[in-house]
């Protein structure tokens, strides 16, 4: 049988440390996130202070930002790869394209949409550059380093819409009760249904492209692993 070279002994260490820094970057982020909450600190998605709503309001509303969500899932899927950096199966794989595009979109929206009109400084700052920026580079920048590759099927894209959908959905039911959208191109008070479902099917178009592409780069380039 034939030995295991010391690229293959070593290459799963390395991926499993760099899952370990996203993961801990993720979890630290959000823990100083909530600590602020609590203690009347500003909000890194909104900018919001303690002067706008009671802890508990503004702790829910936390775990309404696209951004909280998709950096859990994220978590959970770094989690899984230490673990077992070769984990594959068809549901495994939905998980981390589920990952992989809800995370994109988070930098993404963030980047072109919501950093322009927040200004915050001091811990607030560094949440925000931990959770949308360091955790969607390291994040899908794992997969494009370590892969593994081939493993995403054209069966698998449309699971991969089940976090993005779920939030949406959610998002528009618990805004018509309570009248609080997470996000201004959303929000249905300021900009009329018409226009917020509209923004949300284009939300929704940018991640099937997302999916296409990284079937793509999973089809057509090799990971090291």
């Amino acid at each position: 049988m034939q030995s295991e070279t010391p690229r293959a002994r070593v290459l799963p260490v390395t991926a499993r440390v760099w899952y370990a820094l996203v993961a801990a970057v993720v979890l630290a982020s959000i823990t100083i996130q909530v600590v602020l909450l609590f203690t009347g600190g500003a909000d890194s998605n909104s900018g919001e202070t303690g002067d706008v709503a009671s802890v508990g309001t503004r702790l829910v509303r936390l775990f309404m930002f696209f951004t909280i969500d998709s950096n859990i899932v994220v978590f959970i899927t770094s989690l899984l790869l230490i673990e077992n950096p070769l984990r594959g199966g068809f549901w495994w794989e939905a998980l981390r394209l589920n990952a992989l595009i809800a995370i994109t979109v988070t930098g993404i929206v963030y980047a072109v949409l919501l950093a322009p009109n927040i200004h915050i400084d001091g811990w607030a700052l560094a949440t925000m550059i931990g959770l949308h920026i360091v955790s969607p580079i390291g994040f899908v920048g794992a997969w494009l380093i370590f892969g593994p590759r081939p493993r995403i099927s054209w069966a698998v894209v449309p699971a991969a819409f089940v976090l993005p959908a779920v939030w949406i959905a959610v998002t528009f039911i618990r805004g018509a009760i309570v009248s609080w959208y997470p996000y201004p191109f959303l929000d249905v008070g300021q900009i009329g249904l018409p226009a917020a479902l509209l923004n949300a099917l284009l939300i929704l178009a940018a991640a099937a492209l997302l999916a296409v592409l990284y079937r793509v780069i999973d089809a057509r380039i090799r990971s090291v692993f």
